[in-house]
């Protein structure tokens, strides 16, 4: 009997992304407008967030496709915080109860990192460029830079389809 054996090398190739991390305090529809306006583009909010670990972590996420370049932009929260409730037991008369404030990232590794800028089609460097100096020109935003994908243990949160 013959043994058949098949490559799949050209299947499994890496979707190449360019990832920009933004440190910033405001809200998340506000840095969505404030892109959208500095880089012409229309980034609106998904009718779902990222649900991850049975909805005890959610990150809110903003999309747009680009038909024109065949690229999609993805603005999502690197931070969410859950509130819970846990008794605690003293010797009183009242039930007491400690409200407990957990916070995850979706990205660990960038602990610090509010919000990542994720755009499915790798540019050139000085197209990579122009987007970063016009994120850097808004004055809402502390700093942004970009992040080597290729570095990340954790990218395979950043798969959002």
């Amino acid at each position: 009997m013959a043994v058949h054996k098949l490559i799949l090398d050209d299947v499994f190739d890496e979707v190449l992304y360019t990832l920009i991390a933004i440190h910033c305090t405001i809200e998340d529809y506000r840095l969505a407008y404030l892109l959208n306006k500095h880089l012409g583009i229309t980034l609106t909010r998904k009718s779902s967030d990222l649900d991850y670990n049975n909805s005890k972590s959610t990150y809110s996420i903003f999309e747009w496709k680009d038909e024109k370049q065949l690229t999609t932009w993805s603005l999502v929260s690197n931070i969410c915080k859950t509130e819970s409730y846990q008794q605690i037991h003293y010797e009183s008369l009242f039930e007491n109860q400690e409200r407990i404030t957990k916070t995850t990232h979706l990205i660990p590794e960038y602990k610090r990192v509010n919000y990542f800028l994720k755009i499915d089609n790798q540019f050139n460097f000085s197209k990579e460029k122009y987007i970063l100096n016009s994120i850097l020109n808004i004055s809402q935003i502390a700093t942004a830079y970009s992040i080597d994908s290729n570095k990340l243990r954790s990218k395979d949160n950043l798969i959002f389809s």
